[in-house]
């Protein structure tokens, strides 16, 4: 079994890990992970002692591959595809992108250094600024703080740290609620998904698995008070979103878009006319680079719009959606003219403004639709309606006549540089955050600006408040 429960041993060595309340046992624990290699300790890829010294071995192992290969055939990958700091802001470390022997080893330094202190002994790492793991795990045993001039041997003499042992949530594992674990271990996965991404390509995904860290965060404080955690994985199969590799969007909660399957992404312009101020068409512009799978900004207050950059967790962004929507045709409101049967679903209305027409709404014009002219304008200004709230077909019942769209998501630019919605064309499927799919349609909008009413479904709200990127 590739996972099995804990209580268990970890690979290579005899250090078996629980999930455990902290406390002294839990203590003694995170101490024994982090506990520093001894003066010339070798390095060690198997039945290693200390985690340095298995990084050491990596070390020992990617000087020996450049000697053998050559430093460019080792270090061959594209480096627009390593995580950097560019694309994670929220954090107090450093991170490498490696894309040469410097660089790789450069990262291990930073990882041992973090976890252990520095190579040369000390308690602090290398950045000189921060205790290292150990050493911040030794000052809770050791009620004190570590101070500088402090070493290993003399251990910390700084300030005394005590902890309220009697402040600890219970964490008991047992028949607590078992939905709220089902959803925790979800939360978990979505996790460990999102980062396998971030490290597989997709490196702007780091700041979406960071915000779903503050989620699990959440999660986890409020079950500690009714029972326990017991970080199920949930086999791919099983779960509500992050199995495969076709076109899609899911909702994240209180978190961003995830969009999978390289959909094409865009910007598009309304195109006003310069009298009446009435919308005309949309413009397409040049397509925005993204990885296979990319997130896009739900909370409105992201600093790379229309991307994800993690800043909803450091905001808690409150993403609570809708309830779900009855299907189009049960709220549809139908208006016939000559030629054409109009279907309306208000709900769906973003106020775009194309069927307000240039004299009169399409609710007048269609009295006068025997008019080919007018019933052709009528027919123009629906397939522009970007969130599909108009539709029509040429008799009352009949088949619904769309706009042939491409599968892609188009970045609205609304009149006076508004930013308006996400525009989702050509069908692709949306889930939400629950698990529930919205209505597959040939277009749609979701809210960016954060604020809509009728989340994940754009309400037009934009306008109101005056979203700018």
């Amino acid at each position: 079994q590739m996972l099995p429960p804990h209580p268990r041993k970890l690979p290579h060595g005899d250090l078996e890990v629980s999930l455990v309340p902290f406390g002294a046992e839990a203590l003694e624990m995170f101490l024994r992970l982090e506990r520093p290699a001894p003066p010339g300790a070798p390095p060690e890829d198997d039945d290693y002692e200390t985690i340095g010294q298995f990084y050491a071995a990596i070390e020992q192992g990617l000087r020996h591959l450049c000697e053998t290969l050559g430093e460019k055939e080792v270090f061959c990958g594209d480096p627009a595809r390593q995580v950097s700091g560019t694309h994670f802001r929220h954090t107090g470390g450093r991170l490498v992108a490696v894309t040469d022997l410097a660089s790789a080893l450069d990262a291990l330094e930073e990882i041992v250094e973090q976890g252990e202190g520095t190579a040369r002994g000390e308690v602090w790492d290398g950045d000189q600024d921060e205790v290292a793991h150990y050493y911040r795990f030794m000052e809770l045993k050791l009620g004190r703080r570590y101070r500088r001039g402090d070493t290993p041997e003399s251990g910390p003499t700084g300030e005394r740290l005590s902890v309220d042992l009697t402040g600890v949530f219970p964490m008991t594992p047992g028949p607590a609620d078992r939905a709220a674990q089902g959803e925790f271990n979800h939360t978990y996965c979505a996790i460990l998904h999102l980062l396998e991404l971030a490290f597989n390509g997709s490196p702007r995904m780091l700041a979406v698995a960071t915000g779903e860290m503050y989620a699990l965060k959440a999660q986890a404080q409020e079950l500690m008070r009714r029972g326990g955690l017991t970080f199920e994985y949930v086999p791919p199969e099983l779960r509500r979103w992050s199995a495969g590799d076709h076109q899609r969007i899911v909702v994240l909660r209180d978190g961003p878009y995830v969009v999978y399957g390289r959909v094409p992404l865009r910007r598009k312009r309304k195109i006003v006319s310069t009298e009446q101020r009435n919308a005309l068409t949309w413009k397409t512009g040049e397509p925005l680079e993204t990885e296979e799978t990319y997130a896009l900004c739900r909370c409105g207050r992201s600093g790379a719009k229309p991307f994800c950059d993690g800043t909803h967790a450091v905001i808690d962004f409150d993403g609570t959606e809708a309830a779900p929507m009855r299907p189009y045709q049960e709220l549809q409101h139908v208006h016939d003219g000559v030629g054409i049967s109009a279907r309306r679903v208000g709900e769906l209305c973003v106020h775009a403004a194309f069927c307000i027409g240039r004299t009169r709404p399409i609710a007048k014009m269609l009295d006068d639709t025997a008019d080919s002219d007018v019933r052709s304008d009528v027919m123009g200004r629906i397939d522009h309606c970007p969130s599909g709230s108009y539709s029509y077909a040429l008799e009352r019942g009949g088949e619904t006549i769309e706009a042939d769209l491409p599968r892609a998501v188009s970045v609205l630019e609304e009149e006076d540089g508004l930013a308006g919605a996400l525009w989702v064309t050509g069908g692709i499927p949306v889930t939400r955050s629950d698990g529930l799919p919205l209505e597959t349609r040939n277009r749609m909008t979701l809210c960016r600006c954060g604020q809509s009413g009728n989340k994940p479904l754009c309400d037009g709200t934009h306008r109101e408040i005056g979203f700018h990127e």
